[in-house]
């Protein structure tokens, strides 16, 4: 059984990015190490594509839309850092 929501980290990415999923610490309890490094390996790769995708400056709802999607992704990011510092000690 796979702990990701959705059934892959690719897949729970997109999820957060898009808002269906929403992330705690207590979302990345049940991972273990490797599975925390492919989470986190697929949070940025996802924020990387989605920085690259530049839509129109005069588009105010898809700036809108990008924005919240990489401010999604970057506090899953910075929720998952953080977990991963407290498990360590």
């Amino acid at each position: 059984m796979t702990s990701f929501l959705g059934g892959s980290a690719y897949t729970m990415a997109t999820g957060i990015a898009d808002g269906y999923h929403s992330v705690s610490e207590r979302t990345f309890k049940i991972m273990g190490r490797p599975e925390l490094d492919q989470m986190a390996q697929e949070l940025d790769k996802h924020l990387r594509e989605i920085r690259a995708d530049q839509p129109a400056i005069d588009d105010l709802a898809a700036v809108q839309h990008r924005n919240r999607k990489i401010q999604r992704l970057t506090t899953a990011l910075m929720i998952l850092r953080v977990f991963r510092q407290k498990r360590r000690v």
